[in-house]
């Protein structure tokens, strides 16, 4: 069974940092694109960051750029976000995706990922 289990959300102040990790099981996930995406209350998902199959290349939303970064350890089946300069907008629940790539790109669509974690919170008080 697939699984990716995310961890590291919780309640910061602005201006902190939290790092996120997410765990993937029941396959290698070496071939798969990574990214992050996350959803405030009552907003559509959003896309926050991934990164390519091989780790070489990285995109990011233009709201988190220079602040958070994307990276992935493929003998662990792992991809982090290293979140920094936290702002109250920042706040929402997160989630990782991976999706199959042929190709070592970077999407940053929903429809592109097909393997979702439960989510972590992460909550940032002005």
């Amino acid at each position: 069974q697939v699984q990716l289990v995310e961890s590291g959300g919780g309640l910061n102040q602005a201006g902190g940092s939290l790092r996120l990790s997410c765990a993937a099981s029941g396959r290698t996930f070496s071939n798969d694109a990574l990214a992050w995406f996350r959803q405030a209350p009552g907003k559509e998902r959003e896309f926050v960051a991934a990164i390519s199959r091989s780790g070489g290349s990285t995109y990011y939303a233009t709201s988190v750029k220079g602040r958070f970064t994307i990276s992935r350890d493929n003998a662990k089946n792992t991809v982090y976000l290293q979140m920094n300069s936290l702002k109250p907008e920042d706040t929402a629940v997160y989630y990782c995706a991976a999706g199959f790539r042929w190709l070592d790109d970077v999407p940053h669509t929903v429809a592109a990922y097909n393997y979702w974690g439960q989510g972590t919170q992460v909550t940032v008080s002005s």
